[in-house]
């Protein structure tokens, strides 16, 4: 990995995409209403939509990302708690002795957090969340690794190398410790997009039928379906969707119905409707919509889904915003209502509590974490709480 592209990577380089003109609705082709930027719009019917899940009561833990190697960072993984009424969070302390981790994600059974090492010898890291032990990391075959999550059956780690262009799978043993790693493929095709030297993977998530897993790799403008042999952890590729060039797909979120999923594209300031097949691991990539930014540089980040399927939610770097989306037609459709100013600068990564009634925003350049109230009925969104001092937020993980 050269050392531009690592910058790029953490800071966001030069390589500017042109914002979509229009904004189409659905993967089956079929035109949407026309969205202005900043557009307001009631909110859709959502048919089929489940009740939001009664909200825990006393603080929850929320865990919190950093760059320990830059200036002004952190000093490991950060730890605090957030009330689930008000939204207001509270440091308690700091998992030391984890470099860079970036990115965070926590085994099903709750006992174990794991950190990405977002270095140029990357690797994964796993922690004991009871006494906060760290049990060790193994390297993830490739350079700065970005984001990693855990197999819905809790013993496989999949992690994804921006620098490198790579996936890899670790097993996780009893204790939720990590093993030698059991698979590493590096996307070596298609060519990389325009712009762009080399396959930069960003993200690698199980998709809800639990026996395909998907990577989605900004350099060379491809989501990669994988089937992981839960037995091994080999894989074998299932399928590829391809973007339009130059698009460069960061990440996606599944609708929880199964069968469509939501693709934030950086480069081209997209967001686009997938529809997604349970048997072949097959993706269909809809045509590009709008995010509703305004005319300046933005970098789609995050995209997040609420639990009950209502709405989805996008993190702009750049504008400096969340753009609130109707989800429509039983998941198969993205109606744009309007963005809302997120009250930081450059919402690297974004995610909702267990029970959808806050999301949490990291803000990279302002070392902030904001909160936001989720409306289950109208999917409006409202500040719940001062803003929290995180150094180089870049990760925050509600539990």
């Amino acid at each position: 990995m050269s050392s531009g592209g690592w910058s790029r990577r953490r800071f966001v380089g030069a390589v500017v995409g042109s914002a979509a003109a229009a904004a189409v609705s659905g993967c089956g082709g079929e035109d949407g209403a026309a969205e202005g930027s900043r557009s307001a719009a009631a909110p859709a019917s959502r048919s089929g939509a489940r009740r939001r899940s009664p909200s825990p009561s006393g603080p929850r833990p929320l865990y919190l990302g950093t760059y320990t190697s830059a200036e002004g960072g952190g000093k490991g993984i950060g730890l605090a708690v957030y009330d689930p009424a008000t939204g207001r969070i509270t440091g308690t302390g700091t998992v030391t002795g984890v470099a860079d981790p970036s990115y965070l994600a926590v085994h099903p059974d709750g006992r174990t957090l794991y950190a990405v090492n977002e270095r140029h010898d990357g690797a994964v890291t796993a922690v004991r969340i009871a006494g906060r032990e760290v049990l060790g990391s193994r390297s993830s075959g490739g350079a700065a690794p970005c984001h990693l999550s855990v197999h819905p059956s809790g013993r496989w780690l999949l992690s994804a190398n921006y620098g490198s262009g790579s996936v890899a799978v670790h097993p996780i043993d009893g204790s939720g410790a990590l093993g030698e790693r059991s698979e590493l493929v590096v996307h070596s095709s298609p060519p990389p997009g325009p712009g762009q030297r080399g396959p930069h993977a960003h993200q690698f998530v199980t998709a809800p039928d639990g026996g395909h897993v998907l990577a989605v790799d900004l350099g060379t403008d491809t989501v990669y379906s994988y089937r992981l042999d839960e037995s091994s952890g080999r894989l074998t590729e299932a399928a590829r969707a391809s973007t339009r060039p130059g698009a460069g797909p960061r990440h996606l979120a599944f609708h929880p119905g199964g069968r469509y999923a939501y693709l934030a594209n950086e480069l081209d300031n997209t967001v686009a409707v997938c529809a997604y097949d349970p048997g072949s691991g097959r993706l269909r990539i809809g045509r590009p919509q709008s995010t509703g930014t305004g005319p300046g540089t933005n970098y789609p980040a995050q995209i997040v889904v609420t639990p009950d399927g209502g709405f989805a939610f996008l993190a702009n770097r750049g504008d400096n915003s969340l753009t609130r989306y109707a989800v429509e037609e039983d998941g198969a459709g993205l109606r744009l209502l309007d963005t809302v100013p997120v009250g930081g600068d450059f919402p690297r990564q974004i995610a909702l509590s267990p029970d959808g009634a806050l999301l949490f925003a990291a803000n990279q350049k302002s070392g902030t974490v904001t909160v936001f109230s989720v409306d289950s009925e109208s999917g409006e969104l409202r500040p719940a709480g001062e803003p929290f001092v995180s150094p180089v937020a870049v990760c925050a993980l509600p539990l």
